[in-house]
């Protein structure tokens, strides 16, 4: 009998195993008909429809596609900025592309420097001739700096503009732990390095608040000067004035309000907006419905235009210019794109060894992370400057702490007014449960051999002697950072102290002080390293290194993009807007809880860097921070 059960366990373990391999089969033929690339030919003479619902992004981010399939709510889409602007430039040459339909009524946003050059892209467009059509219900910080740029913005009788300025608040925790007994033990360099204080304090430092203040400051300044630049007779004193009275002046009624205030050209529905589109770009001669025109989506023309990533890489003679993109958080294995995960950058990298390389840019947008991963792609960049070539950097939004380390082997540094960089600091937070423990009567005990024996050990507490150890590596580690800073910037080790200590710049301050040295964007970094490296106009192309998407992920996105729930299909009236700021507390609450209990290393991480954007992007919550929230809350 024994013999027959085993015998049968493994036939139906075969007929389980053939059923899985018969049904991954299907759903890749699925794949296989479902993703094949729109033809060149849908592309129509009409506008080209801008519906960004979701967010603009550096680098699109790999959601895993069995994480997504499972999940109660769907991932919001994102958009690579590179992408975007490349689709306006291509369409403003196009000759079937009449106009641009810009629908902003799901945009989620984006990095200020992203919208910045998304916007120059759109006055590239107009330049052409060509006009752009905004459309939005509720125009928040971003969308109405995009829409600045547009020839006639468009806005809904029921929406307005609901812009809030940079800024924003911060969870602290320190009066919970002590509640429950947790100590976090922090060990820092840098005087404003204020990434540990939620964990130790319950408000931000003045400190902090000093350095911060007028880098957010800087940053609301440039903002209202793009869009003024754009929209010359818009008053925007309103924004930071008496918005009540504003409100109150139209009798609440914000879309009158924002086109009293020169933010808005025209009130009217989708179907009128979408109506007078129609009048540039034609009908719709497949499509009757009230509001439709002649168009081609952002898709079918990216799809038509190429992915552009290796410009004219056949001509005899064009040198190719590697691009290696560092955004999000930088941590230490494969993660990404859309995480700078060490290993898998360095790969890259590495891999671009023999590719005969004329130059190297190295796009940073990214608030740091740990110093390890930092380390490890400073050294692959520097394996490529080592083959004698000229590195650039280009800052992004965000290009501190180990942003801002990744950053030291360039022979140049490029940023953006708006950029935030610095943050040059190092710290580590370890917490320990013992006084939680004993509260349940649990205590810990053994014998050892050295003050070290254990150590850190998170049920017990921290020895006098680890703690000692800790931050005499953290102070080591700090001192690595300001060294390589002044090698590279050329400074004395004691002035790279003096304006590091943590403390944030605005790309403009940075640039006096030395840690940038010019304004540009990525193409201007790309300008510079072909002149460097001896290449004139035409002779040079950009070359972006990185591993094409897996196909199944893509067809997954695909899938997951057709329908479902997202922040992006929330309401999107002001109301709407304002009170979905708040959504993401809990993914907040659990982000940081997850950061102190699992946190790997020490770390060259900007807290402040979201701050100043009020960026909401959720950070994966492990199982234990979870439980030991729950803990904590419900105890």
């Amino acid at each position: 009998m024994s013999f027959a059960r085993k015998v049968w366990h493994l036939l139906v373990a075969i007929k389980d195993g053939l059923s899985l391999v018969f049904l991954l089969l299907f759903f890749w033929a699925l794949f296989a008909v479902l993703s094949n690339r729109p033809s060149p030919a849908a592309v129509r003479d009409g506008a080209l429809l801008l519906d960004l619902s979701g967010s603009v992004v550096e680098e699109v981010q790999n959601v895993p596609p069995f994480e997504s399939l499972l999940s109660s709510a769907l991932p919001d889409r994102q958009f690579a900025a590179r992408d975007v602007i490349r689709a306006i430039d291509e369409a403003a040459k196009d000759k079937r592309i009449k106009a641009i339909a810009l629908d902003l009524t799901t945009f989620l946003g984006g990095g200020h420097v992203q919208m910045q050059e998304i916007g120059e892209a759109m006055d590239r467009f107009r330049t052409a001739k060509k006009p752009i059509f905004a459309y939005a219900v509720a125009y928040s910080d971003d969308s109405m700096l995009l829409a600045a740029h547009a020839s006639e913005v468009w806005v809904d009788p029921m929406g307005g503009v609901a812009v809030r300025g940079p800024g924003g608040s911060n969870l602290y925790y320190g009066d919970l732990l002590k509640r429950f007994d947790v100590k976090a033990h922090v060990f820092r360099v840098g005087t404003y390095k204020a990434a540990v204080e939620p964990y130790i304090r319950n408000d931000m430092s003045p400190e902090a608040k000093s350095n911060i203040q007028p880098v957010i400051d800087s940053v609301w300044q440039e903002w209202l000067a793009n869009v003024k630049q754009a929209r010359p007779k818009a008053r925007l004193g309103y924004l930071d004035g008496d918005m009540v009275a504003w409100a109150k002046a139209t009798g609440g009624d914000m879309a009158k309000a924002a086109l009293d205030a020169g933010l808005a050209d025209k009130i009217g529905t989708r179907e009128e907006w979408g109506a007078h589109v129609a009048e540039v770009a034609g009908k719709d001669e497949w499509d009757d419905s009230p509001g439709a025109f002649a168009n081609t989506d952002y898709d079918t023309w990216l799809a038509d235009i190429g992915d552009g990533s290796d410009g004219m890489r056949s001509l005899t003679g064009n040198k190719p210019i590697g691009v290696i993109t560092i955004a999000g958080d930088i941590s230490d294995g494969n993660a990404g794109p859309g995480e700078a995960g060490a290993a898998r950058i360095a790969k890259l990298l590495d891999d671009a060894l023999d590719d005969d390389l004329a130059a190297l840019v190295v796009r940073v947008d990214s608030p740091g992370g740990t110093i390890t991963g930092s380390e490890a792609i400073r050294r692959a960049i520097l394996r490529q400057k080592a083959k004698g070539i000229p590195v650039a950097v280009s800052m992004g939004s965000y290009a501190a702490s180990g942003g801002y380390w990744v950053s030291t082997p360039a022979d140049r540094i490029f940023a953006e007014p708006e950029t935030i960089t610095g943050s040059i600091g190092v710290f580590g937070v370890v917490p320990s449960f013992e006084g939680l423990l004993a509260d349940y009567g649990v205590s810990t005990d053994g014998v050892k051999t050295t003050p070290l024996s254990g150590q850190p050990d998170i049920l017990g507490g921290l020895t006098p002697e680890a703690e000692a150890m800790l931050q005499s590596t953290v102070e080591f580690s700090y001192g690595r950072f300001v060294s390589l800073v002044a090698k590279s910037r050329k400074l004395s080790p004691e002035r790279v102290d003096e304006i590091a200590q943590g403390q944030v710049w605005d790309g403009g301050t940075a640039r006096q002080l030395g840690l940038v040295d010019q304004f540009g964007d990525l193409d201007t970094a790309l300008e510079w390293a072909a002149k460097k490296a001896g290449l004139k106009d035409g002779a040079w192309h950009a070359r972006y290194l990185s591993a094409p998407p897996s196909p199944f992920d893509a067809f997954v996105a695909g899938l997951m993009r057709g329908g479902g729930t997202s922040q992006a299909a929330l309401p999107r009236d002001i109301f709407g807007y304002l009170a979905g700021q708040q959504a993401g507390l809990d993914r907040r609450m659990f982000g940081d809880l997850a950061t102190l209990v699992s946190m790997r290393g020490l770390q060259a991480r900007c807290l402040e860097c979201p701050v100043a954007a009020a960026d909401e992007r959720p950070r994966a919550v492990t199982a234990q921070a979870r439980s030991l929230l729950a803990r904590l809350l419900l105890d």
